[in-house]
C-alpha cells in the first residue's frame, strides 16, 4: 500500500467528526494498510483517518515495541476508562514540531469493528490506551491540544505559528 500526506493543521477535516463505517470491505481494508503505512513512515503510535482526508471513523494503533501490531479498528468508542491518570507528551503529523503534556485515563476498555467485521471490545493500558484515545479524539474533530486550558492551547498555537506549521 501506500503511505499517505498527513492534512496540514487547520484543514477542515481535522475538525470535523468522521462519519461511522457500515461495513469493512475491500476499499476499508486498503485504507486501513495505507494508514499503517503512514503511521509507520511518521513514525507514529496511531492515525485516524480524518488525519489524511479521509472522513470515516477508522483508527489504526501500533504502540508495541516490536511494532507490526497494529490493531484495525472501525467505530471505535471508549465504554470504560480508568480513574487513574496517564500524563503523556502527546503531538500530530498535522501540526509538526510541537507537543504538550496531556493527561488521559491509564487504561480503557474500547469497543471497536475489527478488520473480520466482528465486534470487539479490549482493555488498552499505557501508551496503547493513550493513542486509542487520542484517535477517538481525532474522529471526533477533535485536536489532542483542545485539552490543554485556552492559555497553554493559544501558546502551542504561537509556537507551531513561529516554526511555520500552521
Amino acid at each position: 500500500m501506500t503511505a499517505r500526506r498527513c492534512l496540514p493543521w487547520p484543514d477542515k477535516h481535522l475538525r470535523t467528526a468522521a462519519a461511522p463505517v457500515t461495513a469493512i470491505t475491500d476499499d476499508i481494508r486498503a485504507i486501513w494498510a495505507d494508514m499503517i503505512d503512514t503511521m509507520e513512515a511518521m513514525p507514529g503510535v496511531g492515525l485516524a483517518a480524518n488525519q489524511i482526508g479521509v472522513l470515516q471513523r477508522l483508527a489504526v494503533v501500533d504502540a508495541s515495541s516490536e511494532r507490526g501490531q497494529a490493531v484495525r479498528m472501525a467505530n471505535p468508542e471508549v465504554l470504560h476508562a480508568s480513574v487513574e491518570p496517564r500524563e503523556h507528551e502527546e503531538a500530530s503529523p498535522n501540526l509538526p514540531g510541537v507537543s504538550a503534556k496531556i493527561t488521559r485515563p491509564r487504561a480503557v476498555t474500547v469497543r471497536f469493528v475489527n478488520a473480520q467485521g466482528e465486534v470487539e471490545e479490549r482493555d488498552f493500558v499505557g501508551l496503547w490506551a493513550t493513542s486509542v484515545q487520542h484517535q477517538i479524539d481525532h474522529l471526533n474533530g477533535r485536536m489532542y491540544f483542545d485539552r490543554l486550558s485556552k492559555v497553554k492551547r493559544d501558546i502551542l498555537l504561537r509556537k507551531a505559528r513561529k516554526a511555520g506549521t500552521s
